[in-house]
């Protein structure tokens, strides 16, 4: 699934081709990817993109119509509009500087979104596999979508500071992954960074977030700071096509079962839950030893 740093990485790319230039066609290409209704897709033919930001994992392309203006990317007046794109596990953005041919059949191959603009070029979304979870909102106001609305504080806004984590953590009750998974904590951290944020700290996925010491959160801080900010920096410039390949290359756990940790040469290991699993180093992480059941480990140091 695309976080914090491949979202922010795609936002920074469509702001560069997207601003500035006229929608005039849309094509939801799946039953559901669209979620709403009001306003109709055809009030976005026509407008002109004025900014691309993000929330969380939401991408939110503005667009306002003719001889509209939005101050920035919050704009609410009557002639802005907001697409709000969720990428899910398996979805993701291409860009095409043509499209041939004949109109896209809905409902064939991965295809499930296309945006095209006045010069010829535009975006596909697509999604990988049969369940579909990839979701477009088209509103008025950023935040009519429900999961946008429920976000968290951004982890790389300026604004987020050892204080604000601690706050965020006092009286929480669950292990660290889960908290830094859960986006009405936190926005745009998933099961990939989480892993590498956790390696980075040296701590146990599975360690309780009410025994964390002042120290750790500290250290928990730096870490999720460090690691989301190095993960940007490698995206900067690279081109949307490029991006998936670039996270691989940049992640020291998670994904590398079986391969030698980069820190200690220790192996890498998994616990595989029903639909995810998540990848830690014992030497580095948990003592040296092994977390030996999915759900139920003790081992919570």
């Amino acid at each position: 699934m695309p976080e914090v740093p491949e979202v922010e990485a795609l936002r920074t790319f469509l702001d560069g081709h997207l601003v500035g230039k006229e929608i005039v066609r849309v094509l939801p290409l799946t039953v559901n990817v669209l979620k709403t209704y009001d306003p109709p897709l055809s009030a976005l033919e026509g407008t002109t993109v004025t900014a691309v930001a993000r929330h969380g994992k939401y991408l939110d392309i503005v667009t306002a119509g003719t001889g509209g203006t939005t101050a920035g990317t919050g704009g609410t007046g009557d002639d802005v509009l907001h697409l709000a794109v969720h990428l899910a596990r398996a979805g993701w953005l291409r860009w095409k500087d043509a499209f041939s041919g004949a109109p896209p059949r809905p409902g064939k191959g991965p295809l499930a979104w296309r945006t095209v603009l006045a010069e010829g070029d535009g975006f596909d979304l697509t999604e990988a596999g049969t369940t579909k979870r990839l979701a477009v909102h088209l509103v008025r106001d950023v935040a009519d979508v429900p999961g946008i609305a429920r976000l968290g504080p951004d982890p790389l806004a300026a604004s987020f500071d050892r204080a604000a984590f601690g706050r965020l953590l006092a009286g929480e009750r669950r292990r660290i992954k889960g908290a830094l998974c859960d986006q009405r904590l936190l926005a745009g951290i998933g099961n990939a960074y989480s892993d590498e944020i956790l390696h980075a700290a040296r701590m146990s996925p599975f360690k309780p977030v009410k025994n964390l010491s002042e120290d750790e959160v500290t250290e928990l801080y730096e870490a999720l700071r460090t690691t989301l900010g190095d993960a940007v920096e490698r995206s900067r410039g690279v081109a949307a096509g490029g991006l998936k390949a670039e996270k691989r290359t940049g992640l020291r756990v998670h994904g590398r079962t079986g391969e030698a940790c980069p820190v200690c040469g220790d192996t890498i290991r998994e616990v595989s839950f029903s639909d995810s699993s998540l990848q830690y180093c014992p030497t580095c992480q948990t003592g040296g030893r092994p977390l030996a059941d999915r759900r139920m480990s003790r081992l919570l140091k």
